[in-house]
C-alpha cells in the first residue's frame, strides 16, 4: 500500500485499451504498449496500465533472427544530458525556486520521484534521505525529491510530524511538478494516473544522467545502494583507468578495464 483512500480512486480509473501512439517528439510509433499492474491500494499487481516503454520492431524479409531489428523509440536518458527544470520547492517551510542547471559544475544530483504526498512508501524513503543528507553532502551531493503534488501539500506533509505519517524538516528540498512536465521529461509519468513511478536519477557535476533506478509504486528504494553506486561513479571519474566490479565498495580493490590486466583483480577473488 502506497496511498490515500482519494489517490486510490485516481489510480483504479486507467484504461484497459492500449492504443498505438506518435510521439511529439519522435516519428517512431508505439507498436506495443506493455501492460504491467497496478493495485488498487498499491498492494500487489492487478489493475493494468500502460508502460512509458516505446518499442518499435522492423525487420527485412527473412527467416533468419540476426536480421530482426530492434530500436528503442527513444534515446536512453543514462549517457545523456538531463533535462533541466525550473519549478516550486517546499525547503526550511518556505516556498523556493529550484533550477537544476543551477548545479551544473558545482555539485552531483539525486533526483528521485515519488507518487503521491500524505502516502505509505513515500515517507519511509524521503525520510531516510534526510536522515543520510550529511553523507551525501560530504560527497558534494544535492538530494531533490519530486512528485506531482503542489507545494501546499508538500508544505501540510513536511509540517506533520513523523509519528503520524508526516515527514517533519527535511534538509532538502521537495520540488512541486503539477504540470507533470518533470515527470514527463524523465519518462517516469504514468499517464492514466497522472502520477509517478519511483525513478531515481544520479546526475554528475556535468549534468550527465550516470545512472537511473525505475521501480514499481509498491517497492521502495535503498538509500545504501544510491550511495554506494554514487561513490562507485564519483571513483571512476576520478580514475577513468579504473572500473568498479559487482558490489564494489570504497576501499575496495578495482578493476583494469583491460584482458591482461583484469588478470590482477580475478586472481586476487
Amino acid at each position: 500500500m502506497a496511498c490515500t483512500a482519494a489517490s486510490t480512486a485516481l489510480l483504479s480509473s486507467s484504461s484497459s485499451n492500449p492504443r498505438a501512439y506518435i510521439s511529439p517528439k519522435s516519428t517512431v510509433p508505439r507498436l506495443f504498449s506493455q501492460t504491467l499492474a497496478i493495485p488498487n491500494s498499491f498492494n500487489g499487481l492487478r489493475k493494468p496500465f500502460r508502460s512509458q516503454v516505446r518499442r518499435s520492431i522492423s525487420a527485412r524479409p527473412s527467416h533468419s533472427r540476426r536480421n530482426l531489428v530492434v530500436r528503442a523509440g527513444e534515446l536512453p536518458l543514462v549517457g545523456n544530458l538531463a533535462p533541466d527544470f525550473e519549478a516550486e520547492a517546499v525547503f526550511d517551510q518556505e516556498f523556493i525556486k529550484v533550477k537544476l542547471s543551477e548545479y551544473i559544475g558545482k555539485k552531483y544530483v539525486i533526483l528521485f520521484f515519488y507518487p503521491l504526498d500524505f502516502t505509505f512508501v513515500c515517507p519511509t524513503e524521503i525520510t531516510a534521505f534526510s536522515d543520510r543528507y550529511a553523507d551525501f553532502e560530504k560527497l558534494n551531493t544535492e538530494i531533490l525529491g519530486v512528485s506531482i503534488d503542489s507545494v501546499f501539500s508538500h508544505l501540510a506533509w513536511v509540517q506533520t510530524d513523523r509519528k503520524s505519517g508526516g515527514l517533519g524538516d527535511l534538509k532538502y528540498p521537495l520540488v512541486s511538478d503539477v504540470t507533470k512536465s518533470i515527470s514527463k521529461s524523465y519518462d517516469v509519468l504514468i499517464p492514466d494516473q497522472g502520477i509517478a513511478l519511483r525513478g531515481l536519477f544520479i546526475i554528475d557535476k556535468e549534468g550527465i544522467i550516470q545512472h537511473s533506478t525505475i521501480n514499481n509504486l509498491a517497492i521502495g528504494r535503498s538509500v545504501d545502494e544510491t550511495m554506494r553506486t554514487l561513490q562507485a561513479l564519483q571513483y571512476v571519474q576520478e580514475n577513468p583507468d579504473e572500473v568498479c566490479p559487482a558490489g564494489w565498495k570504497p576501499g575496495e580493490k578495482s578493476m583494469k578495464p583491460d584482458p591482461k590486466l583484469s588478470k590482477e583483480y580475478f586472481s586476487a577473488i
